[in-house]
């Protein structure tokens, strides 16, 4: 029996809610989100809103939050 060996991967990113559909734009033009199976489905994936935290380093210049200070998101 032959099998076809497809690659897959699962990319995860975090990005802001306004910048959400810009990035997927630009992950599906690149050609990911394409089901290789009959159908041709393009732009697939699985998003979930939900509630973060951090705390940047010394080094860090954060887009919010101040260095050394946990910061809930």
């Amino acid at each position: 029996m032959a099998s076809s060996a497809v690659k897959r991967f699962s990319l995860v990113f975090y990005a802001p809610p306004s910048a959400i559909q810009a990035c997927k734009a630009a992950i599906f033009k690149a050609g990911a989100g394409r089901y290789p199976g009959a159908g041709n489905y393009t732009e697939c994936c699985w998003s979930t809103t939900g509630t973060g935290q951090f705390r940047p380093g010394d080094s860090a210049n954060p887009r919010i939050g101040k260095v050394g200070e946990l910061e809930d998101f």
